[in-house]
């Protein structure tokens, strides 16, 4: 383990030599002239892990096998997939009991990117801990893979594009919408426990989620621009949301310190504040490089949680959902959002066309960026003296992506990203 966290490594020594084989290992020892390690020799033909009735044991340095146990705290799934068969399955998910009445939702697609298998097993795994007689009342989504996931499969996306499957492509960004919106509106909690990569559509389910377990080292970011479009998926409402609540908050604190300090009066929410913070945020693709920049960014909430050891992450999310069980109530639909329009939207348009003359934005990122005030500003029928709902949003964010979708430069950038893995400036 020392050896794997300190080089990151895939694979300890012993686990190298099992790979190999200890017995044709300790042969090309011979062969060389070197010395064979006496543990080496004592294993023989046998291997320094092995399974046995659903336990792993490991090789000794007194010639016998021992159990393999786990600390306090420690819940690896991996340890779980030994003995057991999972619930549900498919060819990119598959849903794990791991007690206590809480699933574990494990996608296994490339990079965990989000497919429609992803999605029916969602719904599915949804349908099942909402029914009555189930004895399951919580779920935890979560992997042991490097990354959380890289968001929506792009592969996919380009390939439907390009032979004009426009109503598929359209029913692809509606499901992901529907399904993450039932996600965060079920009777039960959702807890998210990340690590690694959490970008695009994998950063939206953290984001619809009731509550977040992240591991320290996380890289969770908004990313779309950078391939042509913006969040489809309910990142734009859920980032104005956040930061409407941030912006409340403050003020509320406020509020408390006048009596002490005399400070002025002002809204809980102004009609640009969180406008612009979400546009600059998701705008610029800010990506955090810790679990605690992620709070600070407004990814994650103060009230989201933090786990340094990795192999503590699914134990502290599984504990979070069975606290969240034990008088969970759904969040009501918002239907009070206000919004500036299209005098909102004229700002923030001035502000990327200066970045443009700058030479600090491409040509293309002002078409993107306006896309994406559109959105964020809440249209063009928006007014700030009438509210709206999040599924007002929801709609918007889809006609804004599809339009985006459709034009020339966002194809050269996906096209761009999946040959190189960089974003083009076009």
């Amino acid at each position: 383990e020392a050896m794997k966290l300190g080089y990151n490594w895939k694979q300890g020594p012993f686990e190298m030599i099992d790979a190999l084989g200890p017995a044709w290992f300790a042969d090309k020892l011979k062969e060389e002239g070197l010395a064979v390690p006496e543990l080496l020799t004592k294993v023989g033909d046998g291997t320094f892990y092995k399974i046995e009735d659903g336990q792993q044991y490991y090789f000794g340095t007194d010639g016998k096998y021992h159990k393999v146990t786990r600390p306090e705290g420690v819940l690896l799934l991996s340890d779980i997939k030994l003995t057991a068969e999972p619930l549900m399955k498919n060819g990119s998910a598959s849903v794990w009991d791991i007690g206590d009445g809480v699933l574990c939702f494990e996608k296994t697609s490339k990079m965990n990117t989000f497919d429609e298998k992803i999605f029916d097993l969602l719904e599915n795994v949804m349908k099942h801990i909402s029914k009555e007689d189930t004895p399951h009342k919580a779920m935890v989504i979560y992997n042991e893979a490097s990354h959380f996931s890289a968001g929506a499969n792009l592969g996919l996306a380009l390939f439907a594009v390009n032979i004009a499957m426009w109503p598929q492509v359209q029913e692809f960004i509606d499901r992901g919408q529907a399904v993450f919106t039932k996600m965060k509106f079920a009777d039960f909690p959702v807890v998210s426990a990340p690590s690694g990569m959490a970008l695009g559509g994998g950063c939206e389910v953290l984001l619809n989620s009731d509550a977040v377990q992240a591991h320290a080292e996380l890289y969770m970011g908004l990313v779309e621009v950078g391939v042509g479009v913006i969040p489809g998926w309910g990142g734009c409402k859920e980032m104005l949301l956040r930061y409407q609540e941030q912006e409340e908050a403050k003020f509320k604190s406020d509020l408390k310190k006048v009596d002490k300090e005399g400070m002025w009066f002002s809204p809980d929410k102004t009609p640009m504040g969180a406008v612009r913070k979400a546009f600059e945020t998701i705008g610029t693709a800010q990506v955090s490089t810790s679990a605690q920049e992620a709070q600070s960014i407004g990814y994650l909430r103060d009230t989201d949680g933090i786990t340094m050891n990795r192999d503590r992450l699914l134990y502290d999310a599984k504990k979070r959902a069975l606290e969240m069980a034990k008088d969970y109530k759904a969040p009501e639909k918002r239907e009070d959002i206000r919004l500036p329009g299209p005098s909102g939207k004229m700002a923030l348009d001035m502000a990327v066309s200066d970045f443009h003359k700058n030479g600090k934005a491409t040509a293309y990122d002002v078409v993107v960026s306006s896309h994406l005030a559109e959105v964020l500003s809440g249209g063009k029928n928006a007014d700030w003296t009438q509210p709206m709902t999040e599924d007002d949003l929801l709609k918007l964010e889809r006609s804004q992506f599809m339009d985006l979708l459709h034009q020339d430069r966002t194809l050269d950038r996906i096209e761009h990203m999946l040959d190189t893995g960089k974003p083009l400036r076009n």
